[in-house]
């Protein structure tokens, strides 16, 4: 599985060979291939658009279900690459991203998609972002002190040496994921990914700008989950502990102190007001009640690690992750339940159905269980 860059898939921009930049160019151009067995593949993320299910996954599929995942619908995709995250504005409007940093749009509830963007736009996106500050910063050199340049000539420095580094990507092709997305309304969200890299748009993705440089994220460390919690705020969470806050909207971000120095792949409300469940590599899962600013681990003898989570109705809150881990916890995250399912596949998301049942997609494609996560057919 690839969504969250893992191990297997980090350093994505130093291997491509001109021929795999080809390669990659070819997969943006070519529909994804209509197939029986798209439910039955990876899948890697899962939402609802209104009644509708819809899940995104390998080579481009996407999958919709009016039944609970009874019975699926291959949908009409214009690229094969592999797609990482899904989310509806409205109850017609969505979006989906994925590798080669394609951001993919629907205005049916997810039977038709267009492409809307693709990752040599958002490099060039964050290039005229370098270059502005390039600009800027000469204009400081030139009137400060004397005193003063040094520094701002290492500044200045670092920003020519980042702008280099992205030509580099440019050249090679369009090779950076994007991994996870989140929207408020049919206007306003955001896309997050590799390399530091997050998008916003306020028209509905037809224009895009590069928010990166509003994230206390020097280091360029990947970002693997956005989202909103009850009350309002935004996160984004990411490699090396990272946990981001915003309380406007995203128009700023603070970044929060983690007491977790691993990876984070994915973030969730609990349903509670300022309530924050972040989670990650090895089952670590910290718990905020006050926006991030204080933390408690969440114990766990799961040692698997977790990719996403939903609250349900009831206030149960299900994590899943690798190994076909399935926590659930009815105590507000004080604790939880583990169920590994018998088939070990990884599971990459999971929404909730009728009843107390539970939709999962993974390695082993959409499959309904029950409250614990046990297969039900």
């Amino acid at each position: 599985m690839c969504k969250t860059l893992g191990a297997v898939c980090l350093g994505l921009s130093m291997v491509w060979s001109a021929p795999a930049a080809f390669a990659l160019a070819d997969v943006i151009e070519t529909p994804a291939r209509p197939t029986d067995l798209a439910p039955e593949r990876l899948l890697n993320d899962v939402t609802k658009a209104g009644d509708r299910i819809v899940a995104v996954g390998e080579r481009g599929h996407i999958i919709y279900s009016d039944d609970e995942g009874q019975s699926w619908t291959q949908s009409d995709v214009p690229v094969s690459v592999t797609l990482t995250g899904v989310d509806f504005g409205s109850d017609t409007q969505g979006w989906a991203v994925g590798h080669s940093g394609v951001i993919l749009h629907s205005e049916d509830a997810g039977e038709t998609w267009k492409l809307q963007l693709t990752g040599v736009q958002a490099l060039e996106i964050a290039i005229q972002t370098k270059e502005d500050q390039a600009a800027a910063m000469e204009e400081r050199i030139e009137a400060a002190p004397e005193a003063e340049k040094g520094d701002l000539e290492w500044a200045l420095d670092d920003i020519l040496f980042t702008m280099e580094n992205m030509q580099s990507d440019l050249d090679i092709g369009p090779v950076n994921p994007l991994l996870d997305v989140w929207f408020e309304n049919d206007n306003h969200g955001f896309v997050v990914g590799a390399y530091g890299m997050i998008l916003r748009t306020t028209d509905g993705g037809e224009s895009w700008q590069d928010w990166a440089p509003r994230i206390d994220n020097a280091t360029n460390f990947h970002l693997n989950g956005v989202t909103q919690i009850t009350g309002g705020a935004l996160v984004v969470v990411g490699e090396s502990g990272q946990i981001h806050v915003s309380v406007d909207g995203g128009q700023t971000w603070e970044r929060r102190e983690s007491p977790y120095e691993g990876s984070l792949f994915g973030v969730i409300g609990t349903g509670q007001v300022n309530e924050i469940l972040a989670f990650g590599l090895r089952g670590n899962m910290l718990f905020s009640s006050d926006l991030g600013k204080t933390w408690r681990v969440v114990p766990s003898t799961a040692d698997a690690t977790l990719n996403d989570g939903t609250v349900v109705d009831d206030g149960r809150i299900i994590l899943v992750g690798n190994g076909g881990v399935v926590l659930t916890s009815s105590n507000g995250a004080e604790s939880f339940r583990e169920y590994f399912r018998s088939d070990r596949e990884g599971v990459m998301s999971v929404v909730p159905v009728s009843g107390t049942g539970l939709l999962i997609v993974g390695e082993g494609g959409a499959t309904i269980t029950d409250a614990r996560g046990k297969n039900l057919q």
